[in-house]
């Protein structure tokens, strides 16, 4: 790669791909990023310079609008801006500038929820679930649409829930409040859920951009473990150097929170329910990821 543009350079994944690519970086940022050639704009509210990929070989675009906590319907149009017409806008650009390979980092819920018990791959396409999923998946298809008409190159990548040194979203909340002891001890109930280490991640994204066979493609990266949210709150604890309490809160007892009060339905569901995907299409590029979340060392979610 000689020439590139990153987009959420400073984001939990973007600010780990930057520091590994080989070649000339320029960012397309929000603010001026002082160690790299930068592009200032905002996809919520402006247009993207048309000078922005000028010489730009290749487009890392990770940018996108998630983890707020803010009701999805008082800010979806927020979610459709940044998430949907940003990156068309940037596709379009890029073919107009000459940019030979266009690289997107979407996610699994593009593809919606996979079934109980059903570890989901990328022909399984279901209805994805909330404005996030709904505007990542109607992305990427106008990415693909936008490649196979102009012959760019174009990959998607779709991270499971992605880990590691300075976690965001829920998974940032929930290491906070185990941290600060007030996260109840999550009971076994053998759920599945899909992750992957960032390191790995960013791992995936380079062999995918360096692999001749990806044009046109989705692929979903996972570590190829699934893990149960006790599981994952064991591993926390286990990070941190915290004791794991003997005992653990019934499940029926979130059951009845979430009857009592349904706004807490959501969220529970993304302790317990299953989110279970499949990288086996990656794999068999020969992709393979080095940690897990299991790993004995404490490094892989650092304190916050």
């Amino acid at each position: 790669m000689k020439k590139v543009l990153i987009t959420g350079s400073s984001g939990f994944i973007g600010e780990k791909l930057i520091k590994v690519i080989d070649g000339h970086i320029r960012v397309l940022s929000r603010r001026k990023q002082s160690n790299y050639e930068t592009i200032v704009c905002n996809f919520e509210n402006e247009t993207i310079p048309d000078n922005t990929l000028i010489g730009i070989d290749t487009v890392f675009h990770l940018a996108g609008f998630a983890h707020d906590l803010r009701e999805e319907d008082k800010i979806k149009n927020l979610y459709k801006k940044v998430n949907v017409d940003a990156t068309v806008e940037l596709a379009e650009l890029a073919v107009k500038s000459g940019v030979k390979r266009f690289f997107f980092v979407s996610s699994v819920k593009a593809g919606g929820s996979s079934v109980s018990g059903k570890c989901a791959n990328e022909t399984d396409q279901f209805d994805p679930v909330g404005i996030y999923g709904k505007t990542k998946r109607e992305a990427e298809l106008k990415l693909l649409e936008i490649g196979r008409v102009s012959g760019m190159y174009v990959s998607i990548i779709r991270p499971a829930l992605v880990y590691g040194s300075n976690v965001k979203g829920h998974l940032k909340l929930m290491f906070s409040a185990i941290k600060n002891g007030w996260f109840p001890p999550l009971p076994e109930t053998g759920n599945q859920r899909s992750m992957i280490h960032v390191d790995d991640l960013v791992r995936a994204i380079l062999f995918i951009a360096e692999d001749k066979r990806t044009n046109g493609q989705i692929f979903i990266a996972t570590d190829g473990t699934s893990y149960s949210a006790r599981e994952i709150y064991v591993a926390m604890c286990n990070s941190m150097g915290k004791k794991i309490p003997k005992w653990s809160v019934p499940k029926i007892l979130f059951d009845i929170i979430m009857l009592i009060n349904g706004r807490f339905t959501c969220k529970l569901d993304k302790l317990f329910g299953d989110e279970y995907y499949s990288s086996k299409k990656l794999e068999s590029l020969g992709f393979r990821a080095r940690r897990t979340l299991n790993d004995k060392k404490k490094f892989f979610i650092q304190k916050l």
